[in-house]
């Protein structure tokens, strides 16, 4: 079997789609984050499957070692599309072999997974009856964002914003809930400690992103004063951009992203490390329905992950749900809080092209908020 060709869709409202034709006509999909520079991923894509047209597509480690190892490497838009490129072999080897590629990936270690839901959206309000309808359709966990715009030093009233956001949740709906809180990287380590003292009386799943991924040092430092799990890793590429966490014990929780990390196995080789470290995983995944198919692949076969961020419905989408482009869309019905294990072939999920193709000709109409604090400056988002 030979890679033939390939197509690209530019999905509104922030999504690239990847599709791979073979000389033997089985088509594989995967999917690469635009971010905000969604003509430079895309013509980067076209640049690397360049070096994958013509190959055997089930020469997946060879071909990724091959995408990746240039002198200068690295950086998301080159990951991304090794990411997406990489989903859509497995894809590929999946279904010209009648198996899911959990099956290729050693095979299923649970039942079913277990998923939460988004509430809020960026500036979180309405918590509470956001989180009491989530409770009320049978999820058994939620996440979301800690605060908006947050200075370096800032005042305790935007600290008690938060805490009384957190508790009215748990008035709502008590500990029928575990609720993962999102600092996005949004906070500062002053302002981190302060934080995270204040929540820890609410027992969160976790705390996400208490300040930037690349300040592994402060991470771990949070750890060690805090009881809250700590996650990240939605921003970190490759298992080399884990050493760290991994050498200094920041996390309790790694949140690799299939579409920026490597892809499927690059994700499965750091979920195995970090349970080497006795550090569970879940895998970020708020984008699209390949993205999402793709990481379900993972957590089948992947003990440490105890939940899966799903991306039905999530903030961004603007008018489209991941549902609206799949034809078989069973694979995303959830049921109690858990979706079911996929057992189709590849990535399990057959992809509407016509409804792809029809929407991909609207453009992209997403873009990254600025944000400000109160003194002007450029704050974290």
């Amino acid at each position: 079997m030979k890679v033939t060709g390939f197509t690209t869709y530019r999905v509104r409202p922030r999504w690239i789609f990847l599709k791979i034709t073979t000389d033997e006509g089985v088509e594989g999909w995967g999917e690469v984050i635009s971010g905000t520079r969604t003509e430079t991923v895309v013509t980067c894509l076209e640049e690397t499957m360049r070096h994958v047209v013509g190959r055997d597509p089930n020469d997946i480690e060879d071909i990724w070692q091959c995408l990746y190892r240039y002198f200068f490497r690295g950086g998301p838009v080159h990951m991304t599309c090794v990411s997406g490129i990489e989903m859509a072999l497995w894809d590929i080897k999946g279904k010209s072999l009648g198996v899911p590629v959990w099956q290729l990936l050693g095979g299923r270690a649970r039942d079913r997974i277990r998923v939460y839901s988004w509430i809020g959206g960026d500036r979180p309000s309405d918590a509470a009856a956001e989180a009491t309808k989530r409770r009320d359709a049978g999820f058994s966990a939620v996440k979301l964002n800690c605060c908006s715009e947050m200075h370096y030093i800032d005042s305790f009233a935007k600290v008690e914003e938060v805490t009384s956001r957190i508790a009215s949740i748990r008035e709502a709906v008590g500990y029928d809930l575990d609720v993962g809180i999102d600092f996005h990287g949004r906070v500062h380590k002053a302002m981190a400690k302060v934080l995270l003292a204040e929540l820890e009386q609410f027992h969160p799943m976790f705390v996400e992103e208490p300040v930037l991924p690349e300040n592994t040092e402060l991470m771990a430092d949070l750890a060690k004063g805090t009881t809250i799990p700590i996650a990240t890793g939605e921003r970190l590429m490759t298992r080399w951009g884990y050493k760290q966490l991994f050498a200094q014990d920041a996390v309790s929780i790694v949140q690799p992203d299939l579409s920026l990390a490597g892809g499927i196995l690059e994700a499965r080789k750091i979920c195995a490390i970090a349970e080497a470290h006795d550090m569970a995983a879940a895998p970020h995944a708020p984008y699209g329905p390949v993205a999402l198919a793709a990481t379900l692949q993972l957590d089948v076969c992947t003990p440490n992950v105890f939940i899966q961020e799903q991306s039905l419905g999530i903030h961004y989408n603007q008018g489209f749900d991941l549902l609206d482009f799949v034809s078989n869309k069973e694979i995303f019905q959830f049921e109690q809080g858990y979706l079911p294990i996929p057992e189709g072939p590849g990535l399990g999920i057959t992809v509407d092209e016509e409804k792809v193709r029809e929407v991909s000709l609207e453009g992209l109409s997403w873009d990254n908020p600025r944000w400000r604090n109160y003194d002007g400056t450029i704050a974290e988002w």
